[in-house]
């Protein structure tokens, strides 16, 4: 179905992007992140109800975050302060400050919104830090990257931390075509662009809302007019990314199809169609640090102790990427892509682990056994903690006939070694 609106090029800015004109200005214009701005959602609450508190709002690029600080901007009856931590230092910091501090005695709040908070080193994030704590301002910081490592712990015990998701391919779609309606965007233009090719933009844009917008504008600007229609073809779209698109499917859903074929080829011993897989997910914009994570995770579920450099190889593929980047870093995952492939199989870690699990959650409230437990105290000794407890070391194999599992679940096996690779060696220690 084609959208067809306005026309043509009257009223447009061309001189702000069109991720800026069509900025939503509220609730009703937002798309995506409804775990947290549904409603009555936590942080749409606390905005509505203009009681915010100091916060770090953490996700990928393009997803709202300043988005979402010009929405409580607007809504609150503080003064909102817009910061940068990539042109303001230690006396910018210090000076805002005093005014707030001054504000807060005259009964003002201040909201100070710092984008790409992650950017401030630790001396500049100490600075906000006593202010916070007087309640002199509300601090709502942005950042791409995990607040855990990238933002004082001091910072983050005194603020909530909101996670925000990438866009899925719909909510994208959504906001291209509100886009393409908006008199603030590409309204006023007359504009004949298929649903499918607005899905192939938002594919390629990877769940960012920016690189979305973009590549539509670019596709408008280089269109051709037809009777004084915009006409957005495939080709003027794929020219636009530099490149043709492997597209996901309509449903958004091809994210996990791939993942999953790569991670079944692999488990198959498929180094060919493994490559092809992992081919597919990194040219269609996957992160490749999340691929890294999933073929860590194979390590261990798929391959195990039939071969323990498996895990190894895989994690010093991950640091590779993450040190070189792309596209070189992409030999380092096929290199570990190829290994996993290749590798005998044993899914004994993940069995035994499951088994154990169950146990375990059924037996919270069971006991350590008096022979494991240490005695660091005269009473604890007196009541016969650490008694019996064999030292294996004192022994010629290493080995006792200690029991160490609870009373009730003695004779237990979770750990199942399978005849595959190392582990047949290791089955035959076990059962000697």
């Amino acid at each position: 179905m084609d959208n067809i609106q306005g026309s043509f090029f009257d009223g447009i800015d061309i001189q702000a992007p069109l991720a800026d004109r069509v900025r939503p200005r509220n609730f009703d214009e937002f798309v995506g992140q409804k775990h947290i701005l549904g409603k009555g959602k936590l942080l749409r609450q606390l905005i509505e109800s203009d009681n915010i508190t100091s916060m770090i709002l953490w996700g990928p690029p393009g997803v709202g975050k300043t988005t979402i600080a010009m929405i409580i901007a607007r809504m609150t009856n503080a003064e909102f302060i817009n910061f940068s931590a990539v042109t303001s230092g230690i006396k910018e910091i210090k000076e805002v400050m005093l005014k707030a501090a001054e504000g807060k005695q005259r009964g003002n709040r201040t909201v100070l919104f710092i984008d790409e908070i992650h950017r401030f080193n630790k001396a500049q994030q100490d600075a906000f830090l006593p202010y916070v704590e007087k309640g002199s301002i509300i601090l709502i910081g942005a950042t791409t990257e995990n607040p855990s490592f990238q933002v004082n712990s001091a910072l983050i015990s005194r603020s909530r931390v909101f996670v925000l998701n990438n866009l899925g391919v719909q909510d994208l779609v959504e906001l291209l075509n509100n886009a393409i309606k908006d008199e603030r965007g590409l309204g006023n233009i007359k504009i004949s662009v298929t649903d499918e090719l607005l899905e192939m933009i938002s594919v390629y844009s990877n769940g960012d809302a920016r690189m979305a917008l973009n590549t539509l504008e670019m596709a408008v600007m280089g269109g051709s007019a037809k009777d004084g229609i915009k006409e957005i073809s495939k080709e003027i779209i794929e020219e636009c990314i530099q490149k043709k698109t492997l597209l996901y499917d309509k449903k958004g859903e091809e994210h996990y199809n791939l993942i999953s074929a790569l991670h079944k080829s692999m488990r198959n011993s498929d180094p060919n169609a493994s490559v092809y897989w992992l081919a597919r997910m990194l040219e269609a914009g996957e992160d490749p640090l999340y691929v890294g994570r999933r073929l860590i995770r194979f390590a261990s579920e798929d391959v195990g102790m039939a071969d323990p450099r498996a895990l190894q190889i895989v994690v010093a593929a991950y640091d590779a990427v993450h040190y070189i980047g792309m596209p070189e870093g992409s030999v380092n995952l096929t290199q570990a892509v190829v290994y996993l492939s290749l590798a005998p199989k044993s899914n004994s870690l993940y069995m035994a682990y499951e088994k154990a699990k169950l146990d375990a959650v059924e037996t919270m409230a069971e006991g350590v056994p008096l022979h494991l437990r240490n005695a660091p105290t005269k009473l604890m000794d007196q009541l016969g903690y650490g008694k019996g407890y064999k030292y294996a070391h004192d022994y010629e194999d290493k080995h006792t006939d200690m029991e160490c599992l609870p009373e009730n679940l003695i004779g237990k096996q979770y750990y199942k070694p399978t005849a595959q690779g190392m582990e047949k060696n290791i089955s035959d220690k076990l059962k000697k």
